[in-house]
């Protein structure tokens, strides 16, 4: 599926997905947005923000929305690697060890509070969040397709949690925060749960299948040598500023150069403009970073630094 009429599809499948998640989430368009372009690079997504904002919420409503499966695993402190990918044991009525599955054998992956877990645990996601595939006592399996781990996240200086190592960061390829509602957006929550707080049972609206096809289009998507030095100036700008310890990782470009594309696509466009990458960047980029102590004592985020790269790294102008 290739050209203007996959962005098509791409534009009405976004549409369709952001309406059904709209039932039960009060506006937040650019994070049911985020969430789609995750989805259509095969990517993964950080939900980060204080409790209580609609965070899992988000997550439920998605994975009805694709009539995926679906697994939700709350983390905790004392949560080990089995039980996040599953364990052998030994049945007796047959006298043979039997593979039980894990949460992670599902097509979405609710992982809520990801930070509540020790590192160990955390880790036990990496190879199945690149490789979409896990390994249990020397044994490879591959994971369903499509599959896509949500982890929400509380701030890390609440108490109870545990930073995310980088490399765990920087297999997430975007991050969002969807921050508290306006006071009409509360308004209109109020009086959607005065009467009920249940949340509806979404009815999916595409399938497995449908998804696969609509992964294609973003590749196909056109990226002109202007913007694509643009994205390698950017991340280039990271590594060599002087607050940044820890620039972004190739990686972290191809996210930036995938995102773009896939954001052109559900803005109904077959090309990628300098606003696409401009657009994506504070998603893509921010948790991948580290800043220097420097910068820490300072105050200084990642967020800002980015807005400060953007600000400064020429854009290309169409002549």
């Amino acid at each position: 599926m290739e050209g203007s009429s996959g962005v098509k599809q791409v534009l009405d499948l976004s549409g369709r997905i952001r309406d059904n998640v709209q039932r039960v989430i009060v506006g937040k368009d650019e994070a049911i947005n985020l969430a789609v372009v995750a989805l259509l690079c095969r990517g993964h997504i950080l939900v980060e923000d204080v409790p209580g904002i609609g965070k899992t919420t988000l997550a439920k409503a998605l994975a009805q929305s694709l009539g995926s499966t679906f697994k939700r695993i709350q983390f905790t402190p004392d949560l080990m690697p089995g039980d996040v990918l599953g364990v052998n044991f030994f049945n007796q009525k047959t006298s043979e060890f039997e593979f039980r599955e894990g949460p992670i054998f599902s097509q979405v992956v609710l992982a809520d509070e990801i930070n509540r877990a020790t590192p160990r645990t955390q880790s036990a996601l990496l190879e199945a969040m690149q490789e979409s595939q896990a390994t249990i006592d020397g044994v490879t399996m591959a994971l369903p397709d499509p599959f896509l781990v949500m982890a929400t996240q509380n701030p890390v200086e609440m108490e109870g949690t545990f930073p995310l190592p980088e490399a765990q960061l920087d297999r997430f390829m975007v991050r969002v925060e969807l921050g508290y509602p306006t006071p009409a957006e509360e308004s209109a929550i109020f009086q959607r749960f005065e009467k009920d707080i249940a949340l509806p049972s979404l009815e999916p609206i595409t399938r497995g299948a449908e998804l696969s096809l609509m992964q294609k289009v973003p590749p196909t998507v056109r990226v002109d040598e202007p913007v694509r030095r643009y994205v390698v100036s950017i991340i280039g700008a990271t590594r060599e500023h002087s607050s940044i310890s820890l620039g972004a990782s190739p990686r972290a470009g191809i996210a930036l150069y995938k995102t773009a594309q896939a954001w052109a696509a559900i803005g109904g466009r077959d090309y990628v403009t300098p606003d696409d990458v401009k657009n994506m960047a504070p998603s893509v980029l921010p948790h991948r970073m580290i800043l220097n102590s420097t910068a820490r004592l300072r105050g200084t985020t990642a967020d800002q630094l980015v807005e400060e790269i953007l600000s400064k790294v020429e854009v290309p102008i169409e002549r």
